[in-house]
C-alpha cells in the first residue's frame, strides 16, 4: 500500500537514531510505497484534503546507518489523503496552533475515509503532561497551576521538586529546586510567564539516577524493553536530546503493570503508538505526538520495534 509519513524535513533526519526512518525503512522493505510531506504541505481544496507529497525510495546499504545518501525523492505530486492506505503523523512538537490546524485538516480527511495514525482528534485532545492525571495511581505527587503561591506551598511540602512547562519536549525548560529553594521565585516567573501560563510541579524522584525509562506501546501491546535515559554530567534530565545515555533494559514488574493498564485504554482511542515515561515506579508523561527510541532498543536488544510497528499498522488498516 501507499503510506504517507507527515514529518519534519528529511534533510533533518539522523537515521542512526531516527524512529520515523526506522518505520519508513521497514515499510519499504515489505514492499509498501513510502511518501512524505510536512504539515505545511496539507491543504483543504474545495471538497477534499490533499497534500503536496513526494515518493521516497530508501537507497544504500541498510546496515550503514551513517550514510549521507539514504533516500531518493520523486517529483512533487498533489494527492488526496484518501488515496493513501495509511497516513502516519510524525511531526515533532512544538504543539502550537499550526500543529492543531494540521490535526483539524487530518480529521476532515479522516471523515472522508483516510486512515490516520495516531488519530488526529486524540492527539489534539491529549496533553502529554496532563494525561497522567487519568492514571493517578501511578503518579508521584504532582501539581499543575499558574498560581505562584500554590507552587511555593508545593515546594515547602515536598522540599525537592521538578518544575517544567506543559508544552516542552526533549527536557527543555525542566528545573530542579532543592530544599533551599534557590531561584524558586525566578523559575516560577519564567516558566509561568508571570502567572500567565500553567506549570507542572512534581516531587523529585531520586530514581532518575537510574534513568527516565521510555516504554513504547504499539497497537495496544508493550515493547518488552524500555530505554532508560540516564542523566550525565550533573544533569537532572535524562532526555537523549539533553545528553542522556540510553540503556535498553527489560520491563520491570511495575513497568508492565503500568503498560498493561494504559495500553488497552489508549489503543481504544486510536493511539497506535504511545511513549510512556516512567521514573522508578512512577509515570511522568504519556507521549503521543512522535514517540522515539526505536533505534536504540533495536540495536541494543535485537528486538525489531519497527517491525512490530508496521505489523500493527497493517492490522489497523486491514
Amino acid at each position: 500500500m501507499d503510506i504517507l509519513f507527515i514529518a519534519d524535513p528529511l534533510a533533518h533526519f539522523k537515521i542512526y537514531k531516527d524512529s520515523t526512518y526506522a518505520m519508513m525503512a521497514e515499510a519499504a522493505r515489505r514492499g509498501h510505497v513510502v511518501y512524505t510531506c510536512e504539515p505545511k504541505h496539507l491543504a483543504w481544496v474545495a471538497t477534499k484534503v490533499e497534500a503536496t507529497v513526494r515518493r521516497v525510495d530508501i537507497v544504500g546499504d541498510p546496515a550503514d546507518l551513517h550514510r549521507q545518501h539514504w533516500h531518493e525523492s520523486g517529483p512533487h505530486e498533489h494527492r488526496a489523503l484518501t488515496s493513501f492506505g495509511a497516513i502516519v503523523m510524525r511531526k515533532d512538537p512544538p504543539f502550537d496552533m499550526e500543529y492543531v490546524t494540521s490535526t483539524w485538516l487530518l480529521e476532515l480527511a479522516e471523515r472522508a475515509g483516510a486512515r490516520v495514525f495516531n488519530k488526529p482528534q486524540t492527539i489534539r485532545d491529549h496533553s502529554e503532561k496532563l494525561a497522567i492525571g487519568e492514571f493517578a495511581q501511578f503518579v508521584a505527587p504532582t501539581l499543575v497551576t499558574r498560581d505562584a503561591a500554590r507552587l511555593r506551598a508545593f515546594h515547602a511540602e515536598h522540599g525537592d521538586i521538578i518544575l517544567k512547562p506543559l508544552d516542552g519536549m526533549g527536557g527543555m525548560g525542566v528545573f530542579r529546586v532543592k530544599g533551599d529553594g534557590m531561584n524558586l521565585g525566578s523559575i516560577i516567573e519564567v516558566l509561568s510567564h508571570d502567572g500567565a501560563r500553567s506549570v507542572m510541579a512534581q516531587k523529585f524522584i531520586p530514581e532518575i539516577a537510574a534513568g527516565d525509562k521510555r516504554i513504547l506501546l504499539i497497537g495496544g501491546q508493550s515493547v518488552p524493553f524500555s530505554l532508560a535515559r540516564i542523566p550525565q554530567g550533573g544533569e537532572v534530565r535524562g532526555n537523549l536530546a539533553a545528553g542522556g545515555l540510553g540503556v535498553a533494559q527489560p520491563l520491570s514488574v511495575r513497568d508492565r503493570e503500568i503498560a498493561d493498564t494504559l495500553a488497552p485504554v489508549l489503543a481504544a482511542r486510536g493511539l497506535l503508538l504511545v511513549g510512556l515515561d516512567v521514573i522508578g515506579d512512577w509515570l511522568t508523561e504519556v507521549n503521543v505526538t512522535s514517540p522515539t527510541c526505536f533505534r536504540e532498543i533495536m540495536e541494543q536488544t535485537g528486538f525489531d520495534v519497527a517491525a512490530m510497528f508496521v505489523d500493527a499498522l497493517e492490522r489497523a488498516v486491514a
